[in-house]
This record gives structure tokens, sequence and C-alpha cells, in this order.
């Protein structure tokens, strides 16, 4: 799957440097100068990652990343030419996966958005996925709870590993739309509901010691 990345830096010619980095090495780049232009475009979900500027005009970067993590962990990526330890020190404590001063080498960014991604990911290095007694064996497309093997739709098995790659971390219904039907699709978010019925009833019924817990007004998270 190709990542999407919503870049928000108010200089140009910045925001122009690191779309063209990242879109040279095969990621979708989208490209704001403010939060509040950001923030129209979240209507329509979520990106894989967020890379952000901490001076904007508006809102600014540690505001917006604050709210960010009350609903979602969607990495993000400071730059800011305020590159004094405080600062550092509050973008990390607010929940950002890293933190590049200005000026910046775009290819050092450019390593540092693909180190988040395979931990995120979690699969470069594993042929397992392990979430309480739950475990996916990604090169058989297998699914084991205990002993027993529990039978899935493709659908329910790529739900099932989302949530087992980042347990405890909430999920819109717009992300996961996003991320099982595919980004640019539109589609009903009661779908996403029926399909985490059906893997909740499936789980449940093998004696799964995880839950997928619904989050009223924001979406779901599997819970060891």
């Amino acid at each position: 799957m190709v990542k999407t990345i919503f870049v928000v830096e108010d200089d140009r010619n910045v925001r122009y440097l690191i779309r063209q980095y990242l879109a040279k090495e095969g990621f979708n780049v989208e490209t704001f100068s403010s939060v509040e232009e950001l923030r129209e475009r979240l209507n329509a979900g979520y990106p894989h990652m967020f890379i952000l500027d901490i001076m904007l005009p508006g809102q600014d970067g540690l505001e917006f990343c604050k709210e960010l993590r009350q609903e979602s962990g969607v990495p993000v990526i400071f730059v800011s030419a305020r590159g004094d330890e405080t600062d550092r020190i509050i973008g990390l404590e607010l929940g950002a996966d890293d933190y590049l001063a200005k000026p910046f080498s775009p290819k050092e960014l450019v390593a540092r958005v693909r180190a988040i991604f395979r931990r995120v990911d979690g699969i470069e290095h594993t042929n397992e996925l392990l979430a309480g007694n739950v475990r996916i064996v990604l090169d058989e497309h297998r699914v084991l709870v205990g002993a027993q093997e529990v039978t899935l739709t493709p659908k329910e098995y790529d739900l099932l590993q989302i949530f087992v790659k980042r347990p405890n971390r909430v999920y819109t219904r717009q992300e996961l739309l996003d991320g099982i039907w595919g980004f640019d699709r539109g589609g009903d978010l009661r779908a996403v509901d029926d399909l985490v019925k059906r893997l909740r009833r499936k789980l449940g019924e093998a004696g799964a010691t995880v839950r997928i817990t619904t989050i009223w007004g924001v979406g779901y998270r599997l819970e060891p």
C-alpha cells in the first residue's frame, strides 16, 4: 500500500522541497499551508503520517498535535526553526514521533520517515504478529487463537492486521475504511461497523483474550 503523508508547512519553498523528496521515494504527498486548510481535508480521512511545522499561522503545530493525540495515533514528525531542547521535549511529550530542526537534510527526513513506518508496520523483521493469544502468521495468511485456527474473510484479516500491529491505538471509522478499502475510495462507514462486528464475533467464539472496544464518537481499538 502506498503511504500517504500530509505536510503542513507555511514556507512554500520548504513545502515544495519536502514534497519533491518524499514523492521521489514513492510516497503520496499532500501539502497545506496551515492547520485550518488541513482540517478541511481531514473530513475525507487521515493520512499515514503528518509532517508538521510548529510555527504556523493560526493554530500552531503543537496545539494541533495535542488535539490529534486525543483521537488518533497517526505518526507525527515536527520540523521547526525552533530547535532548542525545550521545544524538542515539548513536541515529543505531546506525542510526536520525531523532531527535526531547520535547516535539515531532506535525505535525513526521508530516512526518518522510513524508520517510523518500519516501526509502525512491524512486519519487516518478523513473520508473526501477536496480541494476547491471537497470532497472525503472515506468510501463511493464517490466524490462530491459541491452537485453534480461525477462518477470516480477506477484509476481516486486513482489519485484524491493522489492530494487532498497534494494539490500544484508537482508529477512526474513516481511517479503517481508508486502510481496508483504499484511501481514495468513497464508502459507507457502516461497512466498517459490520466488519468489526463480524471480526469481534469470530474472535469471541474462538476464545480470544483480546477485545475490540468501541470508542463512542471516535472509532475502535484492540485491547490486549
